[in-house]
């Protein structure tokens, strides 16, 4: 059992979860809580710790899922949370390639998110986006780290199963997008069309921009139609995540 704070392990655990750098290092990220431990792939867990008072609350898996057990005040130390659950795994970080994220066998849905801010709003929309049946999901570079501790939490699980790609060039990604025969839909208050008037039924990549800044001209710009959600009262948008969460299941109803 680890007792001590000092312990070399601990710190690593302290340094994932505070930087991207080191996560990036590594190739791994950290998961709190019984919900992201169970729903990992077992081949993705690199290593597993439970807290002392967990060890005894909650039954580990019999699939010989290796663990080690440490003290609760040490445990405390190690978690980005400041209520944790017992539980917090190390996993491996996945890798898709474009061909995974653009081709999975389904109509491609996409969602394009250029320079989103708040690891919230992004593990919010990768957890919705499997929902409502999206195939991947394209960030640009600048967009809040999908493997910080916060988006990790906000997916609940979804970050296992959701193809995504992050990319240096997010406007001539969107511009590519032509020649695969997908629709780009850039949301935005300047849009002609209300989001209900277009057809999503084939290949459509939304484009959702920065929570203060919307997207960038450049990307507006390489978007085939510009799209509008319609807004009563005195309310000029939505939150990034309720915005697509809209575009996300109107295209899934469409589609069903």
């Amino acid at each position: 059992m680890i007792t001590s704070s000092s312990n070399a392990q601990v710190k690593n655990i302290i340094a994932l979860n505070k930087k991207a750098k080191e996560r990036r290092e590594q190739d791994v990220f950290v998961a709190e809580g019984w919900k992201m431990f169970q729903e990992a792939p077992r081949e993705w867990l690199k290593k597993v710790y439970v807290s002392e008072g967990g060890s005894k609350m909650h039954e580990m898996p019999s699939d010989g899922t290796e663990y080690e057990v440490v003290d609760d005040r040490v445990f405390q130390s190690m978690c980005d949370t400041k209520t944790p659950q017992g539980v917090l795994s190390v996993i491996r970080m996945p890798h898709y390639t474009e061909e995974e994220v653009m081709d999975n066998g389904k109509t491609p849905l996409l969602m394009v998110l250029e320079d989103l801010q708040d690891p919230g709003n992004v593990g919010t929309i990768i957890r919705t986006a499997e929902g409502a049946g999206v195939t991947g999901i394209i960030m640009s570079r600048g967009t809040a780290d999908i493997f910080n501790p916060k988006t990790i939490r906000s997916t609940m699980g979804s970050i296992y199963r959701m193809p995504f790609l992050i990319v240096d060039d997010a406007v001539g990604f969107v511009k590519g997008l032509k020649a695969r025969k997908i629709c780009t839909y850039a949301a935005h208050l300047h849009g002609v069309h209300s989001y209900r008037e277009e057809d999503y039924t084939k290949g459509t990549a939304f484009l959702i921009g920065n929570e203060g800044n919307g997207l960038t001209d450049a990307m507006a710009e390489a978007a085939e139609c510009l799209i509008r959600i319609p807004m009563e009262g005195k309310v000029e948008s939505l939150n990034a995540a309720i915005a697509s969460a809209v575009l996300m299941y109107e295209a899934h109803g469409q589609r069903a």
